[in-house]
């Protein structure tokens, strides 16, 4: 599957914040700090956020659950 640039000012594709979900960034901010992504003209803010909230969310449905 071909990546789709999320972030243009920062060159940050859909690839890359799939990537950090799963290396374990759990926070827009964390992802901004780790990517650049949407710290410059703000134009992809919206679109990098439901990419980031799907992606985390993918990640989270993989975990396995807890023996109790």
């Amino acid at each position: 599957m071909r990546a789709m640039y999320i972030c243009m000012c920062n060159a940050v594709t859909d690839h890359d914040i799939r990537r950090e979900a799963a290396d374990g960034v759990h926070t827009f901010a964390e992802l901004q700090a780790r990517t650049g992504c949407s710290d410059c003209c703000g134009c992809c803010e919206q679109e990098a956020r439901a990419t980031f909230d799907q992606a985390v969310s993918q990640v989270r449905c993989q975990l396995p659950l807890a023996a109790a």
